[in-house]
């Protein structure tokens, strides 16, 4: 596989379940090191961000590792593919209802909580459980993707983008919400490919060829 000399570096910002995506990522033949370091971010050819939990923890731990600046100069600067999972996605983002600082301001979007209020009928926030995407653009990530994919999620939280050209696709929960994003090298889905069997198997196997 050609990609097997790529580093994915997994950034360790304090949440997530890290190792499902390393191991899922060494199931595709991909070199992938957990990371919370300057010279981690340094020399990764691409990055993971993943993350469950709070908001505010997320991104509050990013920045007392001291790699904000740095990674910052390697996806913004150098291009180099970053994918955001979960809380991850929502951490590129501009920031969240969820807490009060600012988020890393890749993608400019704002992530907001799931509120039925409007509806006929309420929904169970957290959003749990496998659902199908909607695909809105052509992308790497979705390459030879299987028909009638699904995916599994676990958030109460959902991100709406100010740009709908960032819009990668959309999943049905009361609302189409945004599930996944693209913008250039910077990616993020709010479902767990860590997580989907062979749907994020494949997804993640993409990445790696981005």
């Amino acid at each position: 596989m050609f990609w097997e000399c790529y580093l994915i570096t997994v950034i360790n910002c304090g949440t997530g379940n890290i190792g499902s995506t390393v191991n899922m990522l060494k199931k595709v033949g991909v070199s992938a090191v957990v990371g919370s370091k300057v010279s981690d971010i340094e020399n990764a050819d691409k990055l993971i961000l993943p993350g469950v939990g709070a908001f505010d923890s997320g991104i509050m731990h990013l920045n007392e590792l001291g790699i904000i600046e740095v990674l910052n100069h390697k996806v913004l600067t150098e291009k180099t593919p970053i994918l955001g999972i979960c809380l991850g996605m929502q951490l590129l983002t501009n920031g969240s209802e969820e807490g009060t600082w600012s988020g890393l301001g890749y993608i400019n979007a704002e992530a907001k909580k799931f509120s039925f209020q409007e509806q006929e009928y309420s929904l169970k926030v957290p959003h749990m459980g496998w659902n199908s995407v909607t695909i809105h653009k052509d992308s790497p990530l979705f390459k030879n993707m299987y028909q009638e994919m699904r995916f599994y999620f676990v958030h109460s939280y959902h991100v709406v983008c100010n740009n709908p050209g960032d819009i990668l696709t959309t999943t049905p929960y009361g609302f189409e919400f945004v599930s996944s994003l693209q913008h250039e090298n910077i990616m993020g889905t709010q479902f767990h490919p860590e997580k989907s069997h062979k749907y994020g198997k494949l997804l993640l196997e993409n990445f790696a060829r981005f």
